[in-house]
């Protein structure tokens, strides 16, 4: 797993799926334009809904659930990276959310 940036996030986007792993209240105030949501406690009932062809970028709030749901992809086979410092810095950049 790698942490990567909000830049890196952003500039993947088209060829990653972002998974926003936070909560319903959390995701209500706004989410990764395209992101998936799957609360992080749902992940391993909802793993269907992910293609393993397809890279992860796991985002919540900090980056501490993200990271530990990266963990878990990559070690269920999927490629996964965590975004540093989450919708909080996401947002505080001023990037798009929907």
């Amino acid at each position: 797993m790698a942490e990567i940036t909000i830049t890196e996030t952003d500039q993947r986007r088209s060829n990653a799926r972002i998974l926003d792993v936070r909560e319903d209240f959390e995701v209500a105030e706004g989410m990764i334009p395209g992101a998936l949501h799957i609360p992080m406690g749902q992940l391993q009932a909802r793993l269907g809904e992910l293609d393993p062809a397809v890279p992860v970028i796991a985002v919540c709030r900090s980056g501490n659930r993200s990271a530990a749901v990266a963990d878990a992809l990559n070690g269920a086979g999927y490629k996964a990276d965590t975004m540093a410092g989450g919708m909080t810095a996401w947002t505080r950049a001023g990037l798009p959310t929907t």
